[in-house]
């Protein structure tokens, strides 16, 4: 019958009742495009797209750091993922760097020298030193150096650092009696996380001939190149041991006789009126903001603070230095009554 409506959807089927190709048996009106095909750079999992990513990555990391700072990094790892450890092969990238390192005496395996570098006094001075204490001189083209040190700005020099071999907790104890009639002094670190002053304190240690320093594994910083190069070259008198739990490895400590001084900035004793020093100690250093953790601070039979007037806090390294010096003072002056 002329004019009567056809049924609903009609339009969008061939005469032989099959949907339309292309349209799902929706209609062309109810598809909606996806909009033309990205560039390969910008499509997600694309190999040319995780290119570029790295790229612009690496571009960021190369403006946010200046070229002559020191660049230290993982060999073949993200640096992040093991600073602090210890437990890696270590790059120091950069001719201030390298050389600092190399004048601080750091352990190292080999210094990678670019090919047609400029005219530089550093790098003459880096291979001198190089030469002078058996380290081996390797020239690596630039693709390798840029692999070598995870993409870090290296002015065609590149250091690779020994990993540190650590001490176990014991053998602290074993050198202190082995050498002499002088009580231990061990300086344990908690929570300290920063390289340098673990340097530093290891400069404190070896300055005031205290046994050796006591590191936990974990959230704590580790002898790396930045430690090499803040001890000034103390690393290599100084032993260093890292404990799997520091809580443990002082309880161990307190069975075998020594006794247990924090360092904590509400503490209400001064320093100077420590009463155990002339014994076998730990001194237990907290960090500069957390101070001692809970766990640590329950283990301390004493803790004593650094009066100071301003508001400013201690760094580690510099608290270890007064301790120390204050300890040994109290030592001397114990040793002399007694010879009276």
């Amino acid at each position: 019958m002329s004019g009567q409506g056809r049924k609903a959807g009609s339009g969008n089927r061939s005469k032989a009742g099959k949907p339309r190709p292309g349209t799902g048996g929706y209609g062309r009106r109810k598809l909606e495009g996806k909009g033309p095909t990205p560039p390969a750079d910008m499509r997600p999992g694309h190999p040319a797209q995780r290119r570029a990513a790295a790229a612009a990555s690496a571009r960021g990391a190369a403006r946010s750091r200046p070229a002559s700072a020191a660049t230290v990094t993982g060999a073949g790892r993200n640096a992040s993922s093991n600073r602090g450890t210890g437990s890696a092969t270590e790059v120091v990238a950069g001719r201030n760097a390298v050389l600092e390192s190399l004048r601080a005496a750091v352990p190292a395996l080999a210094l990678h020298v670019g090919p047609r570098l400029d005219a530089d006094d550093r790098i003459s001075e880096a291979i001198k030193l190089a030469a002078d204490t058996g380290v081996p001189v390797v020239e690596a083209g630039r693709a390798e150096l840029d692999r070598l040190t995870g993409g870090a700005v290296h002015q065609g020099l590149a250091l690779r650092i020994r990993p540190y071999a650590y001490a176990h907790p014991g053998e602290l104890l074993d050198r202190s009696r082995a050498g002499g009639a002088e009580p231990p002094l061990i300086v344990a670190l908690d929570g300290i996380t920063d390289p340098r002053n673990l340097g530093a304190v290891a400069r404190s240690v070896a300055a005031f001939g205290a046994t050796g320093v006591l590191i936990p594994a974990r959230r704590s910083a580790g002898v790396t190149a930045g430690a090499w190069k803040a001890s000034a070259g103390a690393l290599a008198r100084v032993r260093v041991a890292q404990a799997p739990n520091l809580s443990r490895a002082l309880a161990a400590y307190a069975e075998a006789g020594l006794f247990m001084v924090g360092l904590d900035a509400g503490a209400e004793q001064d320093v100077a009126a420590m009463t155990l020093a002339d014994g076998p100690l730990v001194l237990v250093i907290g960090s500069e903001g957390r101070g001692l953790s809970r766990l640590v601070a329950q283990q301390c039979d004493l803790v004593v603070r650094i009066p100071i007037s301003g508001a400013e806090s201690l760094n580690a390294g510099v608290a270890a230095g007064i301790a120390l010096y204050e300890v040994s003072r109290q030592r001397v002056r114990g040793g002399a009554a007694e010879l009276a």
